[in-house]
């Protein structure tokens, strides 16, 4: 009777799944907010390709969660009153606040950075890894300032 009616719901798909299918990284602490970011950027990618909805990605990455770092998630959630559920945008919110402070992220690596003896090639993926963590006006500046450079060297060989 009740078969092919169109009312069944429909079938749930295994999500957890498909998220540890691409072996999503485990984080449990690191002092530097560099390796806090990759982390979740790598789980952000495994969360969209896995079509999690909001609730299956903060309950997937928390449970990629171990150590010192599951401590501040048990401790983070203990301590929330809200009555609704966690959002994914609550969750990314309060791991980037404990783990990849702005303000150091801001002034890390990326101001430090210089090609060295790296190539060029690689030079360039690392600016493009660490600009994510500068504020636009810095990149903007330092494009000038770079600019400058070039055509003050430029000068200078025409003399």
């Amino acid at each position: 009777m009740g078969q092919g009616n169109g009312n069944a719901p429909p079938h749930a798909i295994d999500k957890r799944g498909e998220f540890l299918k691409g072996h999503p990284p485990i984080f449990k602490h690191s002092a530097d907010p560099l390796q806090a970011d990759d982390w979740l950027h790598a789980i952000e990618r495994q969360l969209e390709i896995a079509q999690c909805d909001d609730k299956e990605k903060y309950l997937y990455a928390s449970g990629q969660l171990q150590g010192a770092t599951l401590d501040w998630w048990d401790s983070f959630h203990f301590g929330r009153t809200e009555a609704n559920p966690i959002a994914w945008a609550e969750f990314r919110s309060a791991f980037c606040t404990h783990h990849v402070p702005v303000g150091l992220m801001k002034l890390k690596e990326f101001l430090a950075l210089k090609q060295g003896s790296m190539t060029i090639a690689k030079y360039r993926d690392k600016f493009i890894q660490l600009s994510r963590y500068a504020p636009t006006e810095l990149v903007d500046k330092a494009l000038v300032i770079e600019n400058k450079c070039r055509q003050m060297e430029d000068k200078k060989r025409t003399f």
